[in-house]
């Protein structure tokens, strides 16, 4: 089996892992973007300790694990301006979707979320298309 298929699988438990934690011990579903959001609009005051903790966690941990990794290649393009395009972008998906694809992806399908499997089948159909766009029409990466 080829190595990324390996570390994708890892990750995708680790997330999956994550997000039944989260809701076993708060009884929420886990959406990074709404923790974050709750963080940035100030509706999550009552959580903002474990929402700080959450977003902590997800910067602090990859760093921890590089002993492991000897060269990580993500396969992201080293133009800072597509990066931000595409982050900008991600953000404004995941407000105009009411979620992220940890919350509706992970969470919702896993629930049979009607919405969530909605919300998902876009996702992955607007990345293709962007892919497609920016790749094959417009040669940017």
């Amino acid at each position: 089996m080829h190595q990324d298929w390996i570390w994708g699988l890892v990750g995708g438990a680790m997330i999956g892992a994550a997000a039944a934690l989260y809701l076993l011990v708060n009884g929420r579903v886990l959406g990074a973007s709404g923790i974050l959001g709750g963080l940035v609009d100030n509706s999550g005051r009552k959580s903002r300790a474990e929402r700080i903790a959450f977003l902590a966690g997800l910067v602090a941990v990859p760093p921890l694990l590089v002993p492991l990794y000897r060269v990580v290649d993500t396969h992201a393009s080293t133009n800072p301006a597509i990066l931000i395009a595409a982050g900008l972008l991600v953000g404004l998906g995941t407000r105009l979707a009411n979620g992220c694809t940890s919350g509706h992806g992970v969470c919702g399908i896993s629930r049979f979320s009607l919405r969530g499997i909605t919300a998902t089948a876009f996702y992955l159909i607007g990345g293709g298309l962007a892919l497609v766009v920016a790749r094959h029409l417009l040669g940017w990466i």
